[in-house]
């Protein structure tokens, strides 16, 4: 899927920590702290087993029980989209699903995983941090002094965990002018690339009539792909 557009990369910040740290307790003090400051907020909560949202003898779970690869649940306040999976998804993959819908995401969880980390850490219930600065590890939330070469935040200063996380991530960057997905994986784009990808599809757009003046763009292409690994710069 080709999509060209004015939207950010959605940053993703794991909150990791060991059992009973309070994970969860803090993304439920982030998410309304976050949203009060006029920012949206995805969550993604990781299950090392498998698991079932779906009540047994439903409509819904009977259409998966045929074969149904994507079920998908609406009403006029909410949706669920059920798919199956051959293999676990990357974050990236995961949160190609909410590009345009929030600003941020946080998960609970992925403690091996390749995006950066805040630690929760509770005295009584553990004896050391287990992420290093090496493991992308950029902030500590905990409810003692503990040193770990990152900041430091109170457990429950929620106020100073949300504004770190708002500088860190929400306040910088800028916008993206497109972004290239190929399946699920997002593959990054020089600015060159991106200018030349929005100038030509937008240009294209010119000579069609009833385009709308706004709105995002997107290209899907689906099928065999040519192979071009025998190509050379000569060809």
């Amino acid at each position: 899927m080709l999509s060209v557009s004015e939207f950010k990369m959605i940053p993703i910040v794991s909150i990791v920590g060991k059992s009973d740290s309070g994970k969860t307790t803090l993304i439920e003090k982030l998410i309304p702290e976050l949203n009060a400051r006029g920012y949206s907020v995805g969550t993604i909560k990781h299950d090392a087993h498998s698991f079932e949202i779906d009540k047994e003898g439903k409509d819904s779970w009977r259409h998966g029980k045929a074969g149904a690869r994507v079920v998908v649940i609406s009403s006029s306040t909410k949706m669920a989209v059920m798919k199956k999976v051959d293999s676990e998804q990357s974050l990236d993959a995961l949160g190609g699903y909410l590009d345009g819908e929030v600003d941020i995401i946080l998960t609970e969880g992925y403690k091996r995983g390749d995006k950066e980390k805040i630690e929760v850490f509770r005295s009584a219930e553990h004896k050391e941090l287990m992420s290093t600065v090496e493991d992308k590890l950029v902030a500590v939330a905990s409810d003692v002094e503990i040193e770990a070469g990152v900041p430091r935040y109170h457990i429950d200063d929620v106020e100073g965990l949300a504004g770190f996380i708002e500088e860190r991530y929400l306040k910088q960057g800028g916008r993206n002018r497109c972004a290239l997905y190929v399946g699920d994986r997002p593959i990054p784009l020089k600015p060159f690339v991106q200018d030349f990808i929005r100038g030509t599809v937008e240009g294209m757009l010119t000579a069609l009539d009833d385009i709308p003046p706004e709105g995002e763009i997107v290209i899907r292409i689906k099928g065999p792909r040519k192979d071009t690994s025998t190509l050379t710069e000569d060809a």
